[in-house]
């Protein structure tokens, strides 16, 4: 387990030295062909519940025309909440994920950006709102699953083993946590078909080839159903199994 937490801190080094060379308006560039594709791509057109990450200022896909979409187009749209976890283990993390629904459109921009200028959900409004978890104050969390999860990450890639979508987060493991539990609940509520799992990514945080490197994952990593890069192409993994 050391060497990997080793080896994910040396690609996000690495990571962050070849993100610092983007400029923005390469990344509003981008950020904007990954919408295009977005919004004619089945799995999120026909979400109804949707998770979307909301973006840091620089270094990944800018998600506000995403957000303004899926609240334009009638869908629920949940953003990222992170609050202590309730569960208290030294095999879990001591901040636990939830994902809380945002109102309308109104709401989404009265968001204030927090230290790392991301918008964020005060937490004094999140008793009111909906949410995946949360405490017995949650509305209808007994009911709130996702369609589909959009996820941010450092680095992706495609495993030549199995031809999986491997995903390099920010180290903090909310994502997978969150996932898990989000699985586990989807089972004990007999509820399918499961969530969808997109990574949304700027070309250059994916690794095309072995020269680049490779993106290490353990036990507890989520491969992902698809990635949408910021050139417009769809990294699917079914896809790349058969070539």
């Amino acid at each position: 387990m050391a060497s990997l937490s080793a080896a994910k801190q040396q690609l996000r080094s690495a990571m962050k030295q070849r993100l610092g060379t983007i400029s923005h308006e390469a990344a509003i560039s981008q950020s904007s062909a990954v919408y295009n594709t977005l919004k004619s791509f089945k799995p999120y057109v026909e979400a109804k519940r949707v998770s979307v990450f909301l973006s840091m200022p620089s270094g990944e896909i800018q998600t506000d025309a995403i957000v303004r979409d899926a609240l334009e187009s009638g869908k629920e749209v949940f953003v990222p909440y992170l609050h202590r976890n309730p569960v208290a283990s030294p095999s879990l993390p001591a901040r636990a994920m939830d994902m809380v629904r945002l109102k309308d459109l109104g709401d989404y921009e009265s968001l204030k950006p927090d230290r790392w200028g991301i918008p964020s959900i005060d937490p004094a409004t999140v008793h009111e709102r909906q949410r995946i978890f949360g405490g017995p104050d949650a509305q209808h969390s007994d009911r709130a699953l996702l369609d589909i999860v959009l996820m941010p990450g450092v680095a992706f890639d495609i495993s030549p083993e199995n031809g999986t979508i491997r995903r390099l987060g920010h180290g903090k493991g909310f994502y997978d946590y969150f996932i898990n539990r989000h699985n586990a609940k989807s089972s004990s509520l007999k509820q399918e078909p499961p969530v969808l799992l997109y990574g949304l990514a700027l070309s250059e945080q994916f690794l095309s080839s072995p020269s680049e490197g490779s993106v290490p994952v353990g036990p507890l990593d989520q491969p992902l159903d698809g990635l949408i890069l910021g050139n417009g192409e769809i990294k699917s993994p079914i896809e790349n199994k058969t070539k």
